[in-house]
């Protein structure tokens, strides 16, 4: 357990009338990210979506490269990267450049996607997802590996050409999934596992098996919903609105199933109660955490959001301050 990295899961969402504009934004989150690093706080994620009138960030490894420069010590990923939205050669190179900017501290996590909106703008289909991402995972390793590419598939094709500069620490290769068969994808082409909720956790360590591969070797980054504060029942209170904000918005676009048949929550506490949120005391969170830290040796790192979409940067600082203080001492 003492290996273990927590760290801060950031989409960089700024809804609302009264949001402040988003340069001010983008400064007081790195600021706070810096001061995070010195809480004890050991890595950053940052995910990524399109054309959301919010601003959810569309360029994370942007943003990564910022905070790289910002930190010293902090592990930077992605959870995640729709990976069958962009060109694996440019992703190739840009995740590259970024690990040689950090001397290695920088991971890439993918994943497959699910909302049309994107695709369509995109001109992607949504039916060649699976062969879009395998093709470019093999793309993005043989560029890594400082192969020449020499690829021809469905969807790709390359010629004789290498990926440089090539980093002395190459990224590993991160994917998520919740799905059974998008799980058992990771354990067949992932270096490890992007969890969301705890969900999946043991159909990966199957998955590994089935692969024939050891489950002591597989690697979990877990994406953690807790609400960890001294009273998180009046924290969530607190929160509510930007809580329901973030759920309606993911059952809208189809995460967590045709959004159809998916209805929305009615309010902040039935989105509380039945979504992927927790509410933790420090002693719920040392207790919950240590169990599932025991259950699956695969965890290396559990992140939490930083802030809710909406929520002043201080409100989420405080938790963090919380956090370090009561949580991460206890754990490591």
């Amino acid at each position: 357990m003492s290996g273990v990295r927590f760290g801060l899961w950031y989409d960089f969402r700024n809804p609302g009338p009264d949001a402040p504009a988003f340069e001010d934004l983008y400064e007081d989150v790195l600021d706070q990210i810096v001061a995070a690093e010195q809480m004890g706080f050991a890595s950053v994620w940052l995910t990524e979506h399109h054309f959301v009138d919010d601003g959810y960030t569309p360029s994370p490894l942007i943003l990564a490269a910022a905070i790289g420069a910002r930190t010293r010590t902090m592990r930077l990923g992605t959870n995640l990267i729709i990976l069958p939205l962009h060109d694996p050669v440019r992703i190739a190179e840009d995740a590259a450049t970024l690990a040689i900017l950090t001397r290695g501290r920088f991971d890439l996590g993918v994943a497959i996607g699910y909302r049309e909106a994107e695709f369509e703008a995109f001109g992607r289909s949504l039916k060649h997802r699976p062969s879009l991402m395998e093709e470019s995972v093999e793309i993005i390793r043989r560029a890594w590996r400082g192969e020449a590419l020499n690829f021809e598939g469905k969807r790709f094709r390359y010629g004789d050409v290498r990926v440089t500069p090539q980093p002395a620490m190459a990224p590993r290769l991160f994917i998520g999934g919740m799905a059974e068969p998008a799980i058992e994808r990771v354990a067949r082409i992932g270096d490890g596992l992007l969890s969301t909720g705890g969900i999946g956790h043991d159909v990966y360590v199957e998955a590994l098996r089935r692969q024939g591969r050891d489950p002591s070797e597989g690697r979990i980054a877990a994406g953690n919903w807790a609400i960890i504060a001294e009273d998180p029942v009046a924290e969530a209170e607190k929160l509510g609105p930007y809580i329901l904000h973030q759920t309606n918005q993911y059952i809208r676009w189809g995460a967590f199933g045709p959004p159809a048949s998916t209805p929305e929550f009615a309010d902040a506490p039935t989105a509380i109660e039945n979504g992927l949120y927790q509410l933790w005391t420090a002693d719920e969170a040392v207790r919950h955490l240590s169990g599932m830290l025991e259950q699956y040796p695969q965890i290396e790192d559990v992140h939490f959001w930083a802030q809710f979409p909406g929520e002043p940067v201080e409100s989420g600082t405080r938790r963090m301050e919380y956090i370090a203080e009561h949580v991460l001492p206890r754990l490591r």
